[in-house]
């Protein structure tokens, strides 16, 4: 499980939860994620920029528009600020396997294209404990 509470430049307390169960990655195609959030300010326009880090050398960088402000799917877009955002949804699918070390993941969602305006910042550490079967 992953829980954050990060206190940001100016000093205002900001909640971020995102939880994902189980927390294994051997024999899994579908992980269970839980999101939890009240954003600064409204979510017209969402992207999200998740980049994993290793040994000093970028492993993945993924960047994706996921709210745009038509046809959203995803339950953050459209909320306002200070509105609790409360959703959950499934990771399926083969996905990156980790050998055993740490890795640093940097997950950032801009309110722009230019990626100018930042509305949140985690910075997480894994850890791989072992190789996945």
């Amino acid at each position: 499980m992953f829980c954050f509470r990060k206190k940001l430049k100016d000093s205002i307390a900001q909640t971020f939860v995102f939880n994902i169960t189980p927390c294994t990655m051997v024999n899994r195609s579908v992980w269970n994620v839980v999101l939890t959030w009240i954003p600064r300010s409204d979510i017209t326009f969402l992207k999200a920029a998740f980049n994993i880090w290793y040994d000093g050398a970028r492993a993945l960088d993924w960047k994706e528009v996921l709210c745009s402000g038509a046809d959203d799917e995803h339950a953050v877009c459209g909320a306002l600020k200070g509105e609790t955002v409360a959703t959950t949804f499934d990771i399926k699918g083969a996905r990156v396997t980790f050998p055993q070390a740490k890795y640093t993941i940097i997950v950032q969602g801009f309110s722009d294209d230019s990626e100018k305006n930042m509305l949140v910042c985690l910075n997480i550490t894994m850890t791989v404990k072992r190789e996945a079967l």
